[in-house]
């Protein structure tokens, strides 16, 4: 099918040949393209919005093609949520609690710890009755050991593939969006656990931590003179080894065992000798517990940055580790196989997954458990080199070769190991009568739930196959051919072959024309249905009105000929129309018209053409759903109304915005400005006129506007007026004008002993009115009361004067000011007065002010000046990296939180030349004097100590948007985003003073606006992968803090 444009062109191609009192049937047929042919599947690769007769690619593909079941629903098979045969059950991570779930499968495999558990007394013996369990209301264990006994009790015997342990989580008051330390954990709830369950009356139940966790070694000391031997006996749960520096796990064995010798300052009192002495001290393993806990200290403390780390070094071990070698008493069994291996993926000690291997003390299977999946290792092998390969390592080591029953990891964080016994583990734990019943309410809710998603997915699909059918079908009866048709959106139509979306009542009313018809224009966004197809779909969906053959418009199609032969005539005419304007125009047979409306006047007569074709394009509401915005288009009109129509641009402006009021364009006065018009002769006017009937006609011996006469007449006196009050004043006060020969405090004229000070705002407005006459107004009065307090005293002293608030006065010579005098009205004297004593140094002369200075004013004026310093919200302030001492400008990473040196206070717009300023009176405002309070006179200094103090930003520096009550910290991490330093890599200096205190703000440490710090780096961050770290350290670290493991 041919493109869009040229199927437009030929639906009207009649009207070039075709007068519209001449329109016919047919022709308003060809505009509306029903003959058009109909495109084949196929053949046409995309719908063809040009022919409402091509009705491909619509969305009718995915109806045409094979069914697919899985395409009518979105529900997936909730049998994929039961738990698969001989299988464990997962643990759903609520966010960042990984860890915990690690921990809670390596517990629940512990067959002794969950016999004993099952074994506690539960008030879940109140909540289910005699005759079952109460229908209305859920169970809500309310002690750790009854969260334990439920959770262990659904992972035993649930049909869910996994659970959710979000009341044990809730219960111990963790927080499930930051990940914490894993081995705390594991101790604090441990200790938990066993302060728990010590208050039960079961011995099997009160010692079963100690039973299975609890080992004892002793702190040996002896004396090297006497050789006394002290022992410290202690309990422990697991042993922290350190595996910084070693490859095999009995080597951190060794080294936790390993002698030390108290020499030096470090000597032992010995208690027998009564004196300091040499001696060593070492661990000796007492007992060992039936499960042993071997934590690898792979999370440690990094002295450089002060913040943890995590060492990916590769630790051996193997699978039986024999501990005979390192227990005092000999003879015993000592001989444990590994049971369980908790990995933490990721090389961050901030970040990353906690996951765990665990063996089935039953099978000897093992699995790993990873929060909701489980997987099963094959041939009953531990399997770590999958884990060991997800994450790179910062360093380039390579993994050792692991012999038959060993294992290498850099991931593994803690090993657990279980004594070797003959004896078979007790494969009969059951869990308890009252436990099994709520499982087995909560296996029945899930049956349920089971069986009312494979009904909703069943519903789906026979809904869709339904749907299906009907719409195979409908489709193949939508195109009209010769038959009776109908109009429907293409929009609609794609909607209802649009499964994701519910189908909504026909709308066709913002396809309709001003008659209430189908608009022309509107065709390529509809398509022409049979009438079958038509009566089926407003008899299941509604809507309207519907669009026959009674809907074509023979109207729209007329005007739309008119202005299509008017558009092929204008080309013709602005050819006449340009000829004849290079003919001179001869006696007053002329007509004046605008410039601009010449050089435009063919491309205003085409949006004339347009308009007046778009009036009919008018939408009556919405069409599936979407609205027209009423304000919207009241807006664009007036926008339209206020543009200037042809011969309008040469109307006098005060009778054009009168007439324009009241529509009576043709009543305008001409404007006196002949620069802005041109004379064309009678025969180009009549063209013009035929296009523009209503602009506004000016024959050539039309006169002027008289009131714009007067007003240019009064406007070239003001001007010459102006000119000589402005040569005048410069005449008079030359120096003051040109800047030169000025006095100055600090270096006292010996010529006087009087200057006087008037603001410096005053001089720059008289300064650009000297200059600009004809563009400014004359400045009238002097306007010192903004110099001065709400009590009339002066606000500066002279010291201020010759340093800061220079920039704020200006010093005048007693000559000017007379003249001055003169020449302004002066509102307020302000001078300074030179007293020099006889036989005095003229050093020590004093000063007096008249006014005199008023302290109370002063001092407050000072403190708010440094309250503003100090308490600012937002400001900019600059920062640059040094090296050596010298400024680097180098690029670095992009920038967070920084702006450029332009601040808000930058972007306010300067005051055009001329506009008045309310310290100063002018000439159009009389002479009256007005009043100024202190807190205006404040906004105006900032002002000018704004302008005058802003700090120039150079290339290469940080500009960084503060707040005076942020911390110096929050402010290391802004410069980390800006430089790439990571905050404890920072060295920062202000004005020489180092800054170093991280919880102090920026305003108690001096930091104002547009201040310049210097940052030294020790040394740039080269892994920005460890930037995570960064980013985790910079917030304080809770830990387990305000949690239940902590008693809370």
């Amino acid at each position: 099918m041919a493109p869009r444009l040229q199927l437009e062109k030929a639906a009207w191609r009649w009207a070039e040949t075709v007068r519209p009192e001449e329109v016919s049937q047919e022709h308003i047929e060809t505009a509306y393209r029903i003959w058009l042919e109909p495109c084949i599947r196929g053949v046409c690769r995309r719908n063809c919005k040009g022919n409402p007769n091509c009705l491909v690619g619509i969305g009718e593909h995915i109806w045409l093609g094979e069914i697919d079941e899985n395409s009518f629903h979105n529900i997936d098979d909730p049998n994929c949520e039961r738990r698969k045969k001989n299988s464990f059950v997962g643990l759903t991570n609520l966010g960042a609690t990984c860890y915990v779930n690690t921990f809670l499968q390596v517990w629940f495999l512990n067959l002794e710890l969950r016999q004993a558990l099952y074994l506690c007394p539960s008030t879940c013996n109140e909540y289910v009755m005699g005759d079952g369990i109460h229908e209305e209301k859920d169970y809500e264990p309310k002690t750790i050991c009854e969260h334990l006994q439920y959770l262990f009790a659904l992972l035993q015997n649930s049909n869910r593939r996994y659970i959710d342990p979000s009341g044990f989580v809730k219960a111990l008051g963790l927080d499930t969006g930051q990940q914490q330390d894993a081995q705390e954990f594991s101790k604090l709830f441990m200790s938990l656990l066993e302060d728990t369950l010590s208050k039960q009356k079961n011995p099997d139940v009160r010692n079963i931590v100690q039973q299975q966790f609890c080992g004892e070694y002793a702190y040996v000391t002896v004396c090297n003179q006497c050789g006394r031997e002290s022992k410290l006996l202690s309990k422990f749960y697991e042993l922290e080894l350190n595996i910084q520096g070693h490859k095999q796990l009995t080597d951190c064995i060794s080294e936790f065992l390993k002698e030390e010798k108290l020499e030096g300052d470090n000597r032992y009192f010995c208690e027998n000798c009564q004196s300091k002495q040499n001696a060593t001290r070492k661990i000796r393993l007492l007992s060992l517990p039936c499960t042993l806990n071997l934590q690898l200290m792979r999370f440690v403390f990094d002295r450089q940055t002060g913040h943890k780390k995590k060492l990916n070094t590769y630790i051996g071990f193997s699978e039986i580790l024999d501990m005979e070698p390192y227990v005092e008493h000999k003879g015993g069994s000592y001989v444990y196989e590994l049971s369980a291996v908790l990995i933490h993926r990721g090389v961050s000690a901030y970040s990353g997954h906690y996951i765990a291997h665990v063996k089935d003390p039953q099978s000897g299977e093992w699995y790993k458990f990873n929060d909701e999946d489980i997987e099963k290792m094959e041939g009953k092998k531990l399997q770590l080199g999958i884990e060991e390969d997800l994450e790179p390592s910062k360093s380039q080591t390579r993994k050792p070769k692991c012999g038959k029953g060993t294992h290498c990891s850099r991931n593994a964080y803690m090993l657990v190991y279980r004594l070797q016994t003959q004896e078979k583990p007790n494969t009969t734990v059951q869990v308890p009568a009252f436990l099994q019943e709520l499982v087995d309410r909560d296996n029945s809710k899930f049956e349920e739930w089971c069986i009312e998603m494979a009904e909703m997915r069943k519903q789906s699909v026979d809904k869709g196959k339904a749907k299906h059918e009907e719409v195979k079908e409908l489709y193949q009866r939508l195109p009209a051919g010769a038959e009776p048709y109908e109009f429907v959106s293409l929009e609609w139509l794609q909607k209802w072959l649009d499964e994701s979306t519910p189908t909504k009542p026909i709308d066709n009313h913002a396809c309709l024309c001003a008659h209430d018809k189908l608009h022309p224009d509107k065709i390529s966004i509809m398509k022409r249905i049979s009438e079958y197809a038509a009566d089926i779909f407003y008899s299941r969906y509604g809507g309207g009105p519907r669009l026959t053959v009674k809907a074509l418009c023979k109207e729209c199609v007329v005007e739309r000929c008119r202005v299509l032969r008017l558009k092929n005539q204008l080309n013709e005419d602005y050819k006449t129309v340009n000829n004849l304007l290079k003919a001179a125009v001869k006696g007053t047979d002329g007509f004046w018209v605008g410039k601009s409306s010449l050089r435009s006047w063919r491309q205003l007569a085409l949006e004339q053409l347009d308009e007046q074709d778009g009036d009919t394009d008018h939408s009556n509401g919405k069409m599936n759903g979407s609205t027209l915005n009423k304000d919207e288009s009241k807006e664009d009109r007036k926008e339209e109304e206020e543009e200037l129509n042809f011969n309008e641009d040469i109307l006098c402006p005060h009778v054009l915005s009168f007439f324009k009021f009241f529509f009576f364009l043709n009543s305008g006065e001409l404007c006196i400005s002949e620069n802005e018009r041109r004379l064309v002769s009678k025969e180009a006017w009549s063209k013009l006129r035929q296009y523009f009937p209503k602009a506004p006609e000016f024959p050539s011996y039309k006169e002027c506007c008289s009131q714009c006469k007067i007003l240019e007449r009064e406007g070239e006196e003001n001007e010459a007026l102006h000119k000589m009050i402005a040569n005048e004043q410069k005449t008079s006060l030359p120096n003051l004008f040109q800047d030169k020969n000025r006095p100055c405090l600090s270096n006292w004229p010996e010529d006087t002993d009087v200057l006087y000070i008037v603001s410096q705002f005053f001089v720059e407005e008289w300064r650009k009115f000297v200059r600009k006459p004809a563009r400014c107004s004359p400045v009238s009065s002097v306007g010192n009361s903004a110099l001065l307090c709400p009590h009339g005293g002066l606000m500066f002293t002279f010291a201020s004067m010759t340093k800061e608030d220079s920039k704020l006065i200006a010093l005048i010579w007693p000559s000017e000011w007379q003249m001055m005098q003169k020449l302004f009205v002066v509102d307020h004297v302000i001078k300074i007065t030179r007293i020099e004593a006889e036989d005095v140094n003229p050093s020590e002369a004093q000063y007096i002010s008249e006014p005199k200075l008023c302290p109370e004013c002063r001092e407050g004026l000072l403190c708010q000046q440094q309250r503003d310093l100090r308490e600012y919200t937002q400001a900019t302030i600059y920062v640059h990296k040094v090296v050596d001492n010298k400024k680097v400008m180098k690029d670095s990473a992009p920038e967070l939180n920084v702006s450029s040196s332009e601040t808000e206070e930058d972007k306010e717009e300067a005051k055009p030349d001329g506009e008045k300023d309310p310290d100063f009176n002018q000439s159009n405002g009389g002479t009256k004097r007005q009043k100024i309070s202190h807190q205006n006179y404040i906004a105006y200094q900032k002002q000018v100590i704004r302008r005058s103090m802003r700090h120039r930003k150079v290339r290469g520096e940080k500009a960084l948007l503060v707040s005076a009550n942020q911390t110096l910290k929050e402010l290391k991490i802004q410069i980390m985003h800006a430089f790439s330093v990571a905050p404890f890599d920072q060295n920062l200096s202000i004005d020489g003073k180092i800054l170093s205190d991280d919880c102090a703000t920026l305003g108690t440490l001096g930091v104002i606006p547009e201040s310049v710090i210097l940052l030294k780096a020790d040394e740039p961050i080269a892994d920005y992968a460890a930037m995570d770290d960064v980013m985790q350290v910079c917030m304080p670290e809770e830990g387990f803090k305000g949690t239940g493991l902590l008693g809370h």
